[in-house]
């Protein structure tokens, strides 16, 4: 039996564009299995159009900020909507690519040293770069669809690459780069859904790169088995290190010398007809409406035990003086 379904898309970020295309996606798939769905579009009012849709579950398809950082699924979670993707914390974490890389650290997984610049520092990047060397990769610190991503080569343009970057959220992040092989890694339900290779142009999987063409994509990717059973073991770990649930994708580098390293996680990855997620599903056999209903399927809330008040509040203790 088909549910109620609001297919949350647009949003308030840069990645609007990206996020309509999956929304309309995802809302012929999920209309091809039955299911009854509305078209919720994320801005000012989001609230009012949630509780007047009489939803049975929110199928997000927002990209970036205020969709995929966490503040979209703590409103869901205040009006006890089942959404899809990670929850609250998982999402603000993996938005977040300073927060998220010192996560990695502690889980002892690979990821590329960098360091994070503020609006304010932008003219003193060169100071604050030190040893990290040339050419690095400047991105925006909380963002996706490597809007503002700029690769470095010389140290006079460090600091209008941090410029670019701090106009999307106020902050980058400046990280040395990793030279070889440009690897994604689905996941669902918690399982290694494949790998894909991703051969570009030039140097950095940029915006353009992704949703201009000019591309190659290799399913699965040209890795021994060895290699690839680690790659997809790391990519696996960072995923749960973060607490990510449903589904995602990991990004990585995969080096010449067999050192892999983790870029990021994608907590809610696109869903239009050239995202990478999809690709890798239809090599497994998983065509996109079934991969989308898999996703539905998926679709919770933060188990949270809200402890109840005690019926009756102690009285405070009276504290008597004792004269003399």
């Amino acid at each position: 039996m088909g549910k109620r379904v609001g297919v949350l898309m647009g949003g308030w970020g840069e990645e609007r564009e990206i996020s309509l295309k999956t929304g309309e996606a995802v809302v012929a798939a999920l209309e091809s299995r039955g299911h009854s769905v509305s078209r919720i579009f994320a801005g000012p009012g989001l609230d009012r159009a949630l509780r007047s849709a009489e939803l049975d579950v929110a199928f997000l398809a927002l990209h970036g900020r205020m969709g995929e950082d966490g503040k979209v699924q703590g409103l869901l979670e205040l009006m006890g909507l089942p959404y899809t993707g990670s929850g609250v914390l998982a999402s603000a974490l993996a938005m977040n690519k300073p927060m998220a890389k010192k996560l990695f650290r502690l889980h002892n997984l690979p990821t590329p040293q960098g360091y994070r610049v503020g609006r304010a520092d932008a003219s003193r990047a060169l100071e604050l770069h030190g040893d990290l060397g040339f050419p690095c990769v400047v991105k925006p610190a909380c963002g996706g669809s490597s809007v503002g991503l700029s690769v470095v080569r010389q140290p006079e343009a460090l600091a209008s690459a941090v410029a670019l970057a701090c106009r999307f959220g106020g902050e980058a992040l400046v990280e040395r780069m990793a030279r070889g092989r440009e690897v994604t890694v689905g996941i669902l339900d918690e399982e290694v859904l494949g790998t894909c290779e991703i051969a570009t142009p030039r140097e950095g999987f940029d915006y353009d790169a992704k949703y201009k063409g000019g591309s190659r994509y290799f399913l699965p990717a040209r890795l021994s088995p060895t290699r690839l059973a680690n790659v997809e073991s790391l990519a696996l770990a960072a995923y749960r290190a973060l607490g990510c649930r449903g589904y995602g994708r990991v990004d990585l580098i995969c080096s010449e010398d067999e050192n892999d390293v983790i870029l990021e996680v994608n907590t809610l990855p696109g869903l239009t007809p050239v995202s990478l997620l999809p690709k890798i599903a239809a090599e497994r056999g998983l065509d996109f409406p079934a991969l989308v209903e898999r996703i539905l399927v998926l679709a919770s809330r933060d188990e949270v035990d809200v402890a109840e008040a005690p019926l009756q509040v102690p009285a405070p203790a009276v504290v008597q003086r004792v004269a003399g």
